[in-house]
């Protein structure tokens, strides 16, 4: 293609994305803050349960019916010793975890769609897997599991769930 063609697909292509854009805006989809049915707002959620944010991030962010819950360590309630020093204590304290925030919303386990799984060795798979399925005994979310260079305070483990209600 030459350059003119492709510079008024592009010009073609910005229009469409601009008119798409402000009919969103019309309508309130795009940017809405409204409490409508068509709104892009998030409620912030929190429970004493659990230790607290460990930094600028909110423990569980509503999107309509759906709630994110933030990456969870295996930490003590007050957030200041590590829960367990096995891969196995580190995964269920985590899994505890998720639980307090899941019934703080009115949710269980069975609520959870998708969940993402950090862990500092893979080789310890099998150890959390057997864990995990304690906690997802039937229609477990999707997952992703991952080995990374470091876990925050060099936990093990840290599991971020998604939660439709």
């Amino acid at each position: 293609m030459n350059s003119q063609v492709v510079g008024r697909l592009m010009s073609t292509g910005a229009a469409l994305f601009l008119a798409l854009g402000s009919a969103g805006c019309a309508t309130g989809m795009a940017g809405s803050t409204g409490g409508g049915a068509n709104s892009a707002s998030k409620t912030i959620h929190s429970t004493p349960d659990v230790y607290p944010a460990i930094g600028p991030y909110s423990q569980i962010v509503q999107a309509g019916r759906t709630y994110y819950i933030s990456g969870v360590l295996p930490l003590n309630k007050a957030g200041t010793a590590m829960a367990g020093t096995t891969i196995e204590e580190q995964t269920r304290a985590v899994l505890d975890h998720i639980g307090v925030k899941l019934r703080s919303q009115g949710m269980t386990y069975d609520n959870v769609v998708m969940s993402h799984v950090y862990m500092k060795d893979l080789n310890e798979f099998a150890a959390m897997n057997k864990v995990y399925g304690e906690y997802f005994k039937t229609q477990a979310p999707a997952r992703a599991t991952v080995e990374v260079a470091r876990v925050p305070r060099d936990a093990k483990i840290e599991i971020a769930v998604i939660a439709h209600k």
